[in-house]
C-alpha cells in the first residue's frame, strides 16, 4: 500500500508539486492497475473530494504523463487509458471484454529492442508495445 509520504515522494520526485487533487490521483492508479480512464478515475474520485472536477484529474493526468510519472496507453481506439507503472512492459487489450492487462517485461522476447538500442543510429525515449486477442475468459466464451 502506498502512503501519503510514498506518493508525495514520487511526485517530488517527477518535479511534480503535491496538491490533494494529484495526490489522490497517484495514488489512485499505484492501487488500482486497472488502467483506467479519465471518467472511471472521475467518478471514483468525486464522493471523495467533491471539489473535484473532470478537467482537474485530466490536467493532472497529463502533467503526470508529461513528467514521467505515469504512463498514458493509446491501446483502446475510444479512450485514453492510465497506468500507475512505469517499469518496462508491453499491455495486452482483449478486443471482447476490453480489459487490459500488463506484460510484464521478462515474458517479452526483446530482440528487437536490442537491436534497436545497440545501433548507432536511434536514441530511444519512449517504447510503447501493444498487443490485442482474447483473454483467456473470453476465448473460452467464443468457443
Amino acid at each position: 500500500m502506498n502512503t501519503n509520504n510514498t506518493i508525495k515522494e514520487k511526485l517530488l520526485s517527477h518535479s511534480i508539486k503535491p496538491s490533494l487533487q494529484r495526490m489522490a490521483v497517484m495514488k489512485y492508479l499505484s492501487e488500482h492497475r486497472t488502467h483506467p480512464t479519465v471518467d472511471v478515475i472521475f467518478n471514483d474520485l468525486s464522493p471523495l473530494i467533491p471539489t473535484l472536477s473532470k478537467t482537474t484529474v485530466y490536467n493532472t493526468l497529463k502533467l503526470l504523463s508529461d513528467q514521467g510519472a505515469i504512463l498514458s496507453l493509446n491501446i483502446d481506439e475510444k479512450n485514453v487509458r492510465y497506468d500507475g507503472e512505469t517499469t518496462t512492459h508491453a499491455h495486452f487489450r482483449c478486443k471482447k471484454c476490453n480489459k487490459i492487462f500488463d506484460v510484464m517485461e521478462e515474458t517479452m522476447n526483446t530482440t528487437t529492442q536490442d537491436y534497436i538500442q545497440e545501433s548507432k543510429d536511434f536514441q530511444i525515449t519512449e517504447c510503447h508495445v501493444y498487443y490485442k486477442g482474447y483473454c483467456k475468459d473470453c476465448e473460452k466464451k467464443l468457443n
